[in-house]
């Protein structure tokens, strides 16, 4: 479940570097990421009475884009917006779901076919009508 929120909620599904050296840089960042926003969740759940796992990661990552937003989160913020902030993070809890069946399926499609030959060999096109 921890991997299947790390992989499509903070879009690690597709790795974009392409040197050994700064995948493992850019794998390293996402389990920075990730491991700080389950830290605030722990906080949030403790001081709510809860469970950490009873929170939403995903919500705790669209709460964490808004206070961004709005700079709420620039420099060193007061103590009022961190309970703020846990408290909103604490609204968003994950229910009870037995029995739930989710097939996983890959949506990515390419938008194009890949260029498999120099430009120059393809015929030329014909301009489109005004």
């Amino acid at each position: 479940m921890n991997l299947r929120s790390l992989k499509s909620a903070m879009q690690m599904d597709h790795l974009r570097c392409m040197t050994p050296e700064m995948i493992r840089k850019e794998i390293a960042m996402h389990l920075l990421a990730y491991n700080s926003v389950r830290r605030l969740m722990s906080e949030a759940a403790s001081h709510h009475d809860l469970r950490p796992t009873q929170l939403s990661f995903t919500g705790t990552l669209q709460t964490l884009r808004a206070f961004s937003e709005h700079g709420l989160l620039d420099h060193s913020p007061a103590l009022e917006i961190i309970a703020t902030l846990l408290a909103a993070i604490a609204t968003h809890r994950v229910g009870n779901r037995p029995n739930r069946n989710e097939p996983r399926a890959n949506k990515r499609r390419p938008k194009y076919k890949f260029l498999t030959k120099p430009r120059h060999s393809f015929p030329n096109r014909v301009p489109l009508k005004a």
